[in-house]
């Protein structure tokens, strides 16, 4: 197994680096049962306050105990608990820097998010900022600032709107040769037990499609 990259710990959270396609919750190979074998502590209280989905790599925190636990997870609530991913697209956005809203469903069934075009029992408002980081040809780089955490957010609100991520296999017909080009880059938190302001940073991988963007 790849060892998991640990970038932070103390008494009450531990920050690591998710792989792709490891599961974000505590079930049989989840992040915090992999955490558990890597160091050889079973019991370890490991948890899940916040999810990536399963293909998506990155920065995640767990809760070391209840009590940050319930704190992490009041922050998350209440939109103190900040998140930013970088995203590699199909296409280049005409603006440089932008906010999109949209209103989105769930298709429980089908397991998909879906765009609505009016409110309704179970529709959500979502909204999230990006700004453009570097093109390569016909792909972009952009760092995304998610302001509501709806399920696939980022995955269908830029499909929607005809930039697929790299590497997309549920919201985009094209058959890329890579996995999905998303990656949590920086999370920011209240310390659960000091109250100090935390943040954590990671460049996303390297080597394709990450790789070759130029400043727009």
């Amino acid at each position: 197994m790849e060892l998991i990259e640990i970038c932070y710990q103390d008494e009450d959270v531990m920050v690591c680096v998710k792989p792709p396609r490891v599961l974000s919750t505590d079930e049989p190979g989840g992040l915090p049962e992999l955490l558990r074998i890597q160091l050889s502590d079973p019991g370890a209280d490991l948890r899940t306050v916040h999810r990536l989905d399963r293909v998506v790599g990155g920065l995640m925190v767990l809760a070391r105990s209840p009590q940050a636990a319930s704190e992490l997870s009041r922050q998350v609530r209440e939109g103190l608990f900040r998140k930013t991913y970088w995203a590699v697209l199909h296409g280049v956005p005409d603006r440089n820097a932008d906010t999109l809203e949209d209103l989105l469903g769930r298709d429980k069934a089908r397991k998909m998010t879906y765009v609505a075009t009016a409110p309704g029992k179970g529709i959500q408002p979502a909204s999230l900022s990006y700004e453009l980081l570097g093109r390569n040809g016909d792909s972009s780089l952009v760092r995304i600032q998610l302001h509501t955490g709806r399920t696939h957010q980022i995955r269908v609100q830029l499909a929607s709107r005809g930039f697929p991520l790299w590497g997309e296999r549920k919201y985009s017909t094209l058959d890329d040769p890579c996995e999905i080009a998303l990656f949590s880059q920086e999370i920011g938190f209240l310390h659960p037990g000091t109250g100090k302001e935390m943040t954590f940073s990671h460049v996303p991988p390297s080597g394709f499609p990450w790789s070759g963007f130029q400043q727009p």
